[in-house]
This record gives C-alpha cells, structure tokens and sequence, in this order.
C-alpha cells in the first residue's frame, strides 16, 4: 500500500492539451508513417485510398506515432521545454 502511494506521488505534471501538443503528435505520426512506407510488407490486407499501404500497416503506424508523440511530450514537459 505505501509503495503504491510513493509511486503516485513520483508521478511529473502532465500537459494540459494545447495546439503544441497536437502539432507534436501529429508530426511524431507523420514520421511513423513515412517510416511505414518503406517497409514492404506493408502492402499486405485491405489499401487505404491515396497511399500505398495497406490498413494493418496505418493503424499500427498511428499507434506507434502516437506512443512516440507521447513519449515526447512527457520527456519535453519533464524538462520544462513545455
């Protein structure tokens, strides 16, 4: 129980959302998915209209940019540069 209440307390200030916060994870999921299209299995399953890969490969690109977006927007308030 107090190990529990410890880590609670170790927790940093989170962010408030504002228009940095979305150009960050926005950004952090645009780089995730140009990351995606050089992969070549990435055409396997349904295509996505306009891209050439297929819509196993988006969604898993998403969540990885957005986990990145996430990762640096809690490293960057940690710091205080947000």
């Amino acid at each position: 129980m107090m190990s529990s209440m410890l880590l609670a307390a170790s927790v940093p200030p989170t962010p408030v959302w504002s228009p940095t916060v979305a150009i960050i994870i926005a950004a952090s999921c645009a780089v995730a998915l140009l990351l995606t299209l050089g992969n070549k299995s990435a055409k396997v399953g349904p295509a996505i209209p306009g891209l050439p890969i297929g819509a196993g490969a988006f969604i898993g690109a998403m969540a990885f940019g957005h986990i990145l977006g996430v990762g640096i927007v809690l490293g960057l308030t940690s710091i205080g540069k947000l």
